[in-house]
């Protein structure tokens, strides 16, 4: 790779820690809700909430439910497999307590913010900004919070856009808000095909950050390599990567 003008990341589960708030964000919720939950394994919670998270969001992404609805929806699921009915607003409710947990346990990867510092010594002048799939009012919020705002120029959501990673429309789009061609821009990300792939296909140099070690289709193996993917465990490694 060569050194470029523009670094765009991707932010949950690449510079913030989603999935670790998702994880602890539930189990608190549940050990104040109780009830039918109380003797609920706390590894299958997880793991349902993630699964319903992913399945519920898609649809958002894809129109298919609005930005509530993908929470509402995903709340009745959940209180479903444990044998509870919920009305469109006890749904509502229901999310709004979790997400009082989740927002407590918002924070970065332990790497992140050394990860800008290297990248801001070793690269003189670099632009950064993020593209994430979402809400722009409920992602910059997670931005502000965690301390990200004076890191980044911009944040692209997808929200604003009606399209979303991996379509390359929107790693172009951000490319011409930050003036730089495509060539001249790396995409870093935590998802091998809506993120890495996307972005290649698009133009841009694509980093993925594997930190839980994914198995990966034949397909995104052999489309990764084809457009020259970069694979890391982190965000350390990246400064080095980019500008040896």
């Amino acid at each position: 790779m060569t050194r470029p003008e523009l670094v765009l990341f991707d932010l949950d589960d690449t510079l913030f820690a989603h999935r670790e708030a998702v994880e602890d964000g539930i189990l608190r919720h549940l050990a104040v809700v109780r009830g039918a939950f109380l003797a609920a394994d706390p590894v299958a919670v997880q793991s349902l909430w993630r699964s319903l998270e992913e399945e519920h969001y898609h649809s958002y992404l894809a129109g298919v439910l609005d930005f509530h609805g993908q929470r509402r929806e995903r709340s009745r699921d959940f209180a479903a497999a444990y044998g509870l009915r919920l009305t469109d607003t006890e749904a509502t409710r229901w999310f709004e307590r979790y997400f009082v947990h989740y927002r407590e346990s918002w924070r970065l990867h332990a790497d992140a913010m050394p990860c800008l510092d290297e990248l801001a010594a070793r690269i003189p002048g670099v632009r950064v900004g993020l593209i994430t799939n979402g809400d722009r009012a409920f992602q910059s919020e997670k931005v502000h919070r965690v301390g990200l705002s004076d890191r980044v120029e911009h944040v692209i959501a997808s929200g604003d856009l009606g399209y979303a990673k991996p379509d390359a429309r929107i790693f172009r789009h951000a490319c011409s808000v930050f003036g730089v061609a495509p060539g001249a821009a790396v995409y870093v990300g935590d998802r091998i095909r809506t993120d890495a792939i996307g972005a290649a296909e698009a133009g841009l140099a694509a980093v993925w950050i594997d930190r839980r070690a994914a198995s990966v289709t034949e397909a995104d193996s052999a489309d990764a390599a084809r457009l020259g993917v970069l694979r890391l465990a982190g965000l350390a490694p990246l400064a080095a990567a980019l500008a040896p």
